[in-house]
């Protein structure tokens, strides 16, 4: 299980983790599982709300997943918020928008806030992902926390730039293979 940590010039509260589970089941699609866990009560955490698609999620507690083919410079941003509002964006090459329109659905986003420990359960169907999930990925895991006192602290595998930026495709640092339906 990947663990993310926050970028070093935006530190995040004393004693918070974060990490994230991904698994590529073919067929199936891309299941991630962020966890984080800590003194979550320092974070402001969005309340729930009917799941819809929303812009600008980043700006508070948000969890993202960029994903790519290996060598392929285009990519697809996937945000999710605990109030289970998402976004998702095509990018034909670094920070360089689509002109297609990223694709319509409906995220099932799962949410469990329970004393120290935030846990967000997302299921992206193949159809989402660059060839359907037939092909290994090259994704990075993000996340961007709130804390009380309005501070962000961004969270990655890993952080190539002096700023934070999980656009770079450096910070794309998990390979993940196909995995068989059981």
């Amino acid at each position: 299980m990947p663990r993310l940590s926050p970028h070093p010039r935006h530190p995040a509260p004393s004693g918070l983790q974060l990490s994230v589970d991904a698994r590529l089941i073919s067929g199936r699609g891309l299941g991630l599982r962020y966890v984080v866990s800590g003194p979550i009560e320092q974070l402001l955490i969005p309340p729930m709300r009917l799941a819809s698609p929303a812009n600008n999620l980043w700006q508070h507690t948000c969890l993202e997943a960029f994903v790519a083919l290996g060598g392929d410079a285009a990519y697809r941003e996937f945000n999710f918020s605990p109030s289970r509002q998402w976004a998702v964006y095509d990018f034909d090459n670094y920070r360089q928008r689509s002109a297609t329109h990223s694709p319509r659905w409906s995220a099932d986003i799962r949410v469990a806030n329970d004393t120290g420990t935030l846990s967000v359960d997302v299921q992206l169907p193949a159809r989402l992902l660059p060839a359907e999930g037939t092909q290994p990925l090259q994704i990075g895991l993000t996340a961007v926390l709130e804390a009380t006192d309005g501070q962000l602290s961004y969270w990655a595998q890993r952080h190539p730039a002096a700023q934070p930026d999980f656009h770079h495709r450096e910070g794309f640092a998990l390979m993940l293979n196909v995995e068989p339906t059981a």
